[in-house]
Order: structure tokens, then C-alpha cells, then sequence
């Protein structure tokens, strides 16, 4: 693994999302604007400010780039989301009517793109899709399942399930099937059964805040983080699922990504990348390394080992006559200097040794935080992996 590029775009990035193409990236600058570059993951790209979406009047905190209609979805603290979709020259955007009176806080697109869902300070979930009639975006809500701010969203591979995180500690899967809107379920499927809204499990393994909910790409699994500085990995979901909880020795992790059934990396409060991967002996999952393989230097180790006895101490786990540190890897010199709190794929490759036949591999993504930075992380050749995309 090695950090292919970096670029410093803004003081502070809240989210960022590429086109399929990978030829253009849409950032949020920490405030109610997005910009979008022109440019590509390669080290040698030089990136090229075109266009500046301006419609929002808060902090923009989701984007997501839909990769098959090529749509920008974005939702704001104003309580208000936009569909933006080009038409030759610029982007236009169109409201979504989301009914909601706090902050939109995130939102992804459904797999087939005929839906997506917010997650909102309002305690409640908006799945939005599409009325041809009338022109516009709607949505119905899941309301009275949360008890506080929702503050991450993920659909299942399937199209029909989403699972969110909140700032009530716990995570949860809920029914997102929409009559009219999706096809009619085979009655052999899943939870074909489930009426929209319904909640299929509620997981209460965190004891902080939730965060960074994303499925396995298969759906098998999901995985979510809690600000206790810890990591679940759930699978089997249903009555009775099969959880693995990491409790990790280092600052809190914010964001997380499956690269593929039996690895995932995180990132967070540690300004490095984490990968995880399933023990094939244990058949448990461990954290087997940082990514970012920056040196630390004696000062910045005796920094951050005065923060984290400080934050041990809060946390209870100072006795007297002895404590016990949290590890850290903050270090001079690495790609990211503050917290990591948006990860997205990049590119995917096929069949990769130690992985299940023609199962699909992240092999490249990036990360973007409140140091302003987006970073591009690859396994393999860049270069190699953006020449196989078909454009």
C-alpha cells in the first residue's frame, strides 16, 4: 500500500465523491458550497477547478456521485438535499422535498440509483425517490426508530435494506422497500416479507456514538464503529446474528470500508489508515497494520502519549500507582495531519489471491478529513488499475 497523491483543497474537506469515471471529484470545503476538480487518482494528474455548486445555505455534510446516471446527490445542515444532474454547460439542481426541521447529516445512493437515503438530526431517516408525474424528488420517512441524531446511512447490496448509525450508541437495518418504486420481492428473498420501515435488527454493541456504517460487498456483513474506540463486525443478519467487537488501542476510528469480504480499512482521530483482515485460522477478524508508514519522532511520540493518558484518564482507566496508554500512530510526516472522516473506493479489481473466485477487490480508494487533504491510497499500480477502466 502506498499514498499515490495528496492534494490540499480546502482548510477542512467534510465529504468527497468521484464519477465512474474517476475523471472528476465533487468536494465539500467546510462550508455550503461544492466544488468540483477535474482530474484523475494518477500522481502525475493535474487537478483543475470547473465547476462550484452553489444552492445550499448551510455546511454541506453528504455528497454522493450516483456512477450510472451520473447524478450528485447532497444534503446540507440546511435541512434540505438537491439532485444536481448536468445538461452540457452546467449543473442544475433540483430540490428534494425532505420534510425535515434539522440537519441533513448523510446520504447515499440505493444500488440501482432509484432511490437514495438521509440521515438527519431529526432522528428519523428520509428514503427519497423520484415521482415522474409532478417532476420532483420525494421521500417517506422512518420516523421514531432513533433516539438522536442519525449519523451515518448505507444501503444493502440488494437494494430493499438500509443500515444506519447513530449518536443513541446503537446501529440499526432497517426495511427501505417502496411500492411502485421497486419491483415486486420473489417471495423466497430475505425479509421479502417486511413492510417499509420496519426494523429488522437493532445492534447495541457501541458504549459512544455511532458512526461510518458500511455492508460487505456481498451484504453478508456489515461493519460500524463506535466513539468508545471500537469496531463491530455483524453477519448472519437477522434473529439471531453472529457480532465481533474490536476494542482498539488507539484514538476512535470515524469512517470505515469493506475492501472485500475478509478485509476492511478505517479511518479516524489517528490521522492513519487502519486495515483489518479476518485471521484464516481463527476465522476471527484482527487489525493487522497501519497503512501509512510514516516514521514517529520522540517528540511526537511523548506528545501523543500526554493526550492519550489524558483521555485514559476520562475514560476511568487511570488508577492510582499505574494507568494504562492508549497506542497511537500520529506521527510527523504522515499523509493526513488531523482526523480522517471520509473514505471512498476507488477501483475495483477481480479475482486476487487469497480471496473467493471472482470476488471483487478494492485495490484503490481515498480519504479526506478535516485537514483538508484528500489522499489517494493504492495496493497495486495505479497507473495499471485506471488504464482497465472502461471509459
Amino acid at each position: 500500500m502506498a499514498v499515490v497523491a495528496s492534494h490540499q483543497l480546502a482548510r477542512s474537506i467534510t465529504a468527497h465523491s468521484w464519477n465512474a469515471t474517476l475523471t472528476m471529484i465533487a468536494v465539500c470545503p467546510n462550508n455550503s458550497e461544492v466544488h468540483i476538480y477535474k482530474g484523475t487518482p494518477a500522481p502525475d494528474s493535474v487537478w483543475e477547478k470547473v465547476f462550484v455548486l452553489k444552492k445550499h445555505d448551510q455546511l454541506v455534510s453528504g455528497i454522493d456521485w450516483a456512477p450510472i446516471s451520473d447524478y450528485i446527490v447532497t444534503c446540507s445542515h440546511d435541512r434540505n438535499s438537491y439532485v444536481w444532474s448536468f445538461d452540457g454547460a452546467q449543473w442544475q439542481p433540483t430540490l428534494v422535498i425532505l420534510r425535515l426541521n434539522r440537519a441533513a447529516i448523510s446520504v447515499d445512493w440505493s444500488p440501482k440509483e432509484n432511490k437514495f437515503v438521509v440521515g438527519s438530526g431529526a432522528k428519523s431517516v428520509c428514503v427519497c425517490f423520484y415521482e415522474a408525474e409532478n417532476n420532483w424528488w420525494v421521500s417517506k420517512i422512518i420516523r421514531k426508530k432513533h433516539n438522536s441524531t442519525v449519523t451515518g446511512v448505507a444501503w444493502h447490496p440488494n437494494n430493499l435494506l438500509i443500515a444506519t448509525t447513530s449518536t443513541d450508541c446503537k446501529c440499526r437495518v432497517f426495511s427501505a422497500y417502496i411500492k411502485g418504486v421497486d419491483s415486486k420481492i420473489n417471495p423466497g428473498t430475505a425479509f421479502a416479507d417486511t413492510k417499509f420501515g420496519e426494523q429488522i435488527i437493532q445492534l447495541d454493541l457501541a458504549n459512544g456514538w455511532s458512526f461510518g456504517v458500511r455492508w460487505s460487498p456481498s451484504g453478508n456483513s456489515l461493519a460500524y464503529v463506535g466513539h468508545d474506540s471500537s469496531l463491530h463486525i455483524v453477519s448472519d443478519i437477522g434473529p439471531t446474528p453472529s457480532h465481533q467487537t474490536i476494542n482498539l488501542r488507539h484514538l476512535p476510528l470515524r469512517e470505515i470500508l469493506f475492501l472485500s469480504e475478509t478485509r476492511l480499512v478505517g479511518g479516524g482521530f489517528d490521522c492513519n489508515p487502519m486495515l483489518f483482515e479476518i485471521d484464516p485460522k481463527r476465522g476471527v477478524w484482527t487489525f493487522a497494520k497501519f497503512i501509512d508508514e510514516a516514521k514517529s519522532s520522540t517528540h511526537d511520540l511523548k506528545s501523543s502519549t500526554l493526550f492519550l493518558e489524558a483521555m485514559g484518564r476520562f475514560h476511568g482507566q487511570t488508577r492510582r500507582g499505574s494507568h494504562e496508554i492508549f497506542e497511537t500512530s500520529r506521527a510527523s510526516g504522515l499523509a493526513h495531519d488531523n482526523c480522517i472522516t471520509c473514505i471512498v473506493p476507488l477501483i475495483s479489481e477481480g479475482e486476487v489471491t487469497g480471496q473467493e473466485p471472482g470476488e471483487k477487490v478494492v485495490q484503490a480508494f481515498s480519504t479526506s478529513g478535516v485537514d483538508g487533504r484528500l489522499v489517494i491510497w493504492s495496493f497495486s499500480n495505479i497507473t495499471e488499475l485506471l488504464a482497465k477502466i472502461q471509459i
